[in-house]
């Protein structure tokens, strides 16, 4: 009777254990997803498993196995629940559970080792590849960090942190989230900003978590997608009238350091208030990511948008230089996420990837840190999948799907002008175009320094609005004759008056193609510029007061009749009427030398 009682003791003492821990979990919530698709003896059983480390597993194991088979044998003259002893009530529930207890000692480890945003666990034999899991200190039930299992190999798992590592130590106990990284999504998170895991960052009220997806799926499929042919305005002239954005495409923004690259991504956010169509479905909702940036740079670009009142139909996901690699390296995904909520329910939507370089070098970081074997500079093999598999969820998707569209504008940084480094040849052969920035036109004073005849739309003018694109040709052409006769500027008294003519245009066209920063300009007021340029209207004024003319004509145009009929056959009938326009701008340039002494 004796060594059957220490026997009953000796089990009820390893058991009692994960029972009380395992209650204790049943009443705690995962902190910022969805409860896993499990039963709640797993979810309990890998919060609880903390316990079971510090045991003997094979030994549990074999209690657990042996209790089972006890409980399966009926005992004479006793009924199912009566007159049961503890051992046999939780013997009951073992035998129930038993399969999925063993299981859940298969999803969970104990950290070995941490180091630069990466840590090392053993066990978790069950753990997915790019899944969620859970970092817990010895003997607590609270998550205090997460972390994505990147690196699977038959010992060991390798863990890229959420966080900083310093908050991580060997002997912390790790489980299974059974779940793949997932964001909310919807209408709600508009004028916020979150991280990469779905966290307002804004000091403002929590977000109410709906609309859950996963932030890494499948791009459309071919059959799922249609032509592009809506326009999506910039409110840059040199962009809309020369290398126009279509609604579903991927447009690559390419230059150095500080040459206005975000500058032309903030404009075409700024641009979407002056609505071109007036259906409701037609308004296109903006997604900024920022990878890699200075918070006092991220909290500019949010201020100046919130003062501009576009943080009302915009979301910010921030990735920045002091959050950790693995955030760095979702960030990306998340804006495609947001956005495609809206793409799927038939609305459009514009995200702004800024900028995929410090994604790839974060993704380097990870992957030697992972032990994964480097490829051409050091980036991993995969790197190229890394910004394919993004940028292709950019789409327009048929009418039968309801019809939206999500465009990408990736911006990627280039060093010395140099584009034919491992990276920005990576996303030039994803994209379906690029706007290339010159340093050298920036330090000229050219601003927005867009190179033209480096940059391109493989779309072209199918998504462009027509009265522009009927004059676009003659554009690009005036344009590629200045830059040919360029070089004979410094002999201008001594050319013929042909290529006088040539230069002189020329010059005036680059002073009415610059505009400020981060203001952009209606399509209406783009076309009336661009067709009073074309026509001559400019040749007879000064190039020192190109601007002031150009700010005469849209002033002027606000304030009269002109800007209804202009509208209306500009936009609505899309139609360019020369007779109008010419009208107008004789009356623009007798006023102005009436006022200004040209």
């Amino acid at each position: 009777m004796a060594r059957k009682k220490k026997e009953k003791i000796q089990q009820t003492s390893i058991i009692t254990p994960l029972i009380e821990v395992a209650s204790t979990t049943l009443k705690t919530v995962a902190p910022f997803v969805t409860p896993p698709p499990v039963t709640n003896v797993i979810n309990a059983v890998t919060t609880a498993a903390q316990t079971a480390v510090s045991l003997n597993k094979n030994k549990i194991k074999k209690i657990v196995s042996d209790i089972a088979i006890g409980a399966e044998t009926p005992q004479k003259g006793v009924s199912a629940m009566d007159k049961r002893s503890p051992i046999a009530s939780v013997s009951s529930v073992l035998t129930q559970k038993k399969k999925k207890w063993i299981d859940a000692f298969n999803s969970c480890g104990i950290i070995i080792s941490t180091g630069d945003g990466v840590a090392i666990a053993r066990g978790l034999n069950n753990v997915r590849s790019g899944e969620v899991v859970n970092i817990l200190s010895p003997g607590q039930t609270k998550v205090k960090m997460q972390g994505l299992a990147l690196g699977l190999s038959k010992k060991t798992v390798s863990i890229a942190l959420f966080g900083h590592n310093h908050f991580v130590k060997a002997g912390d106990f790790v489980a299974r989230h059974f779940i793949l990284p997932q964001v909310p999504t919807g209408k709600k998170l508009l004028g916020r900003v979150i991280d990469s895991l779905g966290y307002a960052i804004d000091g403002f009220k929590p977000i109410i978590k709906k609309n859950w997806r996963r932030i890494d799926i499948k791009a459309p499929g071919v059959f799922t997608r249609q032509s592009i042919y809506e326009p999506m305005l910039t409110g840059v002239k040199a962009v809309d009238s020369m290398i126009p954005v279509g609604r579903g495409q991927r447009e690559l923004i390419i230059g150095d350091r500080q040459s206005g690259k975000t500058t032309i991504a903030l404009s075409a956010i700024l641009q979407q208030k002056n609505v071109l169509f007036q259906k409701k479905n037609d308004m296109i909702y903006a997604i900024y990511v920022s990878i890699g940036q200075k918070r006092s740079s991220l909290a500019y670009i949010v201020n100046q948008l919130r003062a501009a009142r576009a943080l009302k139909y915009t979301t910010i996901v921030a990735a920045t230089a002091s959050d950790a690699a693995a955030l760095q390296y979702l960030a990306p995904y998340t804006g495609a996420t947001l956005g495609e909520f809206f793409r799927d329910n038939g609305y459009h939507a514009l995200v702004i990837y800024d900028d995929l370089s410090k994604q790839a070098v974060a993704y380097r970081q990870m992957s030697l840190l992972l032990r994964r074997p480097p490829s051409r500079e050091a980036y991993p093999g995969d790197v190229f999948y890394l910004h394919s598999r993004l940028l292709e969820r950019a789409a327009k998707l048929k009418n039968v799907l309801k019809g939206g569209s999500l465009t990408a504008l990736p911006i990627v940084e280039t060093q010395d002008g140099d584009v034919s480094t491992y990276i920005p040849t990576n996303v030039i052969s994803i994209t379906d175009g690029q706007i290339f920035l010159d340093k050298e036109l920036f330090n000229r004073g050219i601003l927005p320094a867009i190179n033209v005849g480096l940059s391109v739309s493989r779309v072209g003018s199918t998504s462009q609005v027509f009265p522009m694109k009927q004059m676009a040709g003659r554009l690009k052409l005036e344009l590629a004759l200045f830059r040919e006769v360029e070089p004979l500027l410094g002999f201008l008294d001594d050319l013929d008056p042909i290529t006088k003519e040539t230069l002189e245009r020329g010059l005036r066209l680059i002073e009415i193609l610059k505009q400020p920063r981060c203001k952009p300009f209606k399509i209406e007021e783009q076309l009336v510029l661009v067709f009073a340029a074309l026509n001559g209207y400019f040749d007879t004024i000064r190039v020192k007061k190109v601007r002031l003319f150009e700010n005469f004509i849209i002033a002027l145009l606000m304030k009269t009749i002109y800007k209804k009929l202009v509208y209306n056959k500009i936009i609505v009938q899309s139609s360019l009427d020369s007779e109008l326009l010419g009208q107008f701008l004789d009356e623009a340039r007798v006023y102005f030398d009436l006022v200004y002494d040209v």
